[in-house]
């Protein structure tokens, strides 16, 4: 019962275990794979919350590309991402945390096989738009076989 009672917000109690959903490829890219967490439904599309893990090696990244969300942030679980954010590089390990403030351009453009984020986004249904690049974009490395 505690799962239909919403709050003045809209907002409903949300569980989520490890065995309550499965990692789909059917996200924003096809090389990573997503597990929601129940929050968007929870938050009737407030807020979205997602496991993301590396599925295939990079070979071409995310290309540049905003955001139209009022609020991003990406914890990195495990592994490591390169990002670029306008011009500069940036190395997000396993522990950091990284708050995209609305529509700053970046690009994903290389992970390591192990690689898990937990992405949290404002709101659940937002738009990625793709942008002109700032800059040039380092070589992804690729996973060493």
């Amino acid at each position: 019962m505690l799962d239909k009672v919403k709050s003045p917000s809209g907002t409903t109690f949300s569980h989520v275990k490890p065995q309550d959903t499965v990692f789909r490829g059917d996200g924003l890219r096809d090389f990573f794979l997503y597990r929601d967490l129940g929050v968007a439904a929870a938050t009737d599309g407030k807020v979205l919350a997602q496991l993301v893990i590396a599925h295939n090696a990079p070979e071409k990244g995310t290309g540049w590309h905003r955001h139209e969300a009022d609020f991003h942030i990406v914890i990195m679980l495990r592994g490591w991402a390169r990002f670029m954010y306008e011009d500069q590089e940036t190395l997000v390990s396993a522990g950091d945390c990284v708050h995209q403030r609305p529509g700053v351009r970046h690009y994903l453009f290389d992970y390591s096989p192990d690689m898990e984020y937990l992405e949290i986004v404002g709101p659940a249904d937002f738009n990625t738009i793709d942008v002109e690049p700032p800059c040039e974009v380092p070589q992804s490395k690729g996973w060493a076989t």
